[in-house]
């Protein structure tokens, strides 16, 4: 499968299949909010776009793109991107159907295991599967971005009183299942320090593909911005 859409994830789902969830202006496009925190932009040349879009003072986290030597970085974190090279998948009968009734478990999951980005709203992506021990919530796993052809997983958690059962390897296994059903292929990201999950993915039959930047932005107030820059 082709792997061109993957070197721009963010623009290529919210052109796409996500574009649904995306707030747009020009060569500038972002998450809804309450959805995602991500924004990405078609070329290096279109972040005067995104002053358009953004209000000033907000942060956004873009990857891959060189940002303006004007606007404040508040952070940088080296990432790896994975893609699935041979995963054997499999589904996985104890894991539950995870919905909108499930979502403020899923935020006291993500606060405690802090596996990335997760809010009210991310559930809407795709398919969220979760497992339950006596009737409490302790591991999930569920799909994000959704470049055309490829589907992410994310938000992939343990609470840490029931690690080393090998749930994890088991959501990943069945996401994989349900992303191939639909004839697509999955992808993963996570932060480069993070080698235990890169040394799990990697057994798992992922290839790491990319080693992008993730970065968080503030947008500067429109004043700031050289003349001309905040018109889109």
């Amino acid at each position: 499968m082709a792997e061109a859409e993957l070197d721009n994830p963010v623009w290529a789902a919210l052109t796409g299949p996500h574009r649904r969830f995306a707030e747009r202006h020009g060569g500038a496009a972002r998450y809804q909010p309450d959805v995602a925190p991500f924004l990405a932009v078609s070329s290096p040349d279109a972040w005067p776009d995104v002053a358009a879009l953004v209000d000033p003072g907000a942060v956004v986290v873009a990857a891959g793109v060189p940002v303006p030597p004007d606007w404040t970085v508040v952070d940088e974190i080296p990432g790896v991107q994975l893609v699935d090279a041979g995963v054997v998948a499999a589904p996985y009968p104890e894991a539950v159907r995870l919905t909108a009734v499930d979502v403020p478990e899923m935020l006291d999951l993500v606060a405690r295991t802090q596996p990335g980005p997760f809010r009210e709203r991310t559930i809407e992506l795709g398919t969220y599967l979760g497992v339950r021990h006596e009737g409490r919530l302790v591991a999930m796993a569920g799909e994000r971005l959704h470049p055309p052809g490829w589907t992410e997983i994310s938000a992939v958690c343990t609470d840490p009183a029931h690690r080393g059962q090998g749930l994890a390897t088991a959501l990943v296994r069945a996401l994989v299942a349900v992303i191939r059903a639909r004839g697509e292929q999955a992808l993963l990201h996570t932060v480069a320090t993070n080698t235990g999950a890169i040394r799990l993915y990697e057994s798992l039959g992922f290839r790491v593909r990319a080693k992008p930047l993730f970065t968080a932005v503030r947008v500067p107030a429109t004043d700031l911005l050289p003349t001309g820059e905040a018109a889109g």
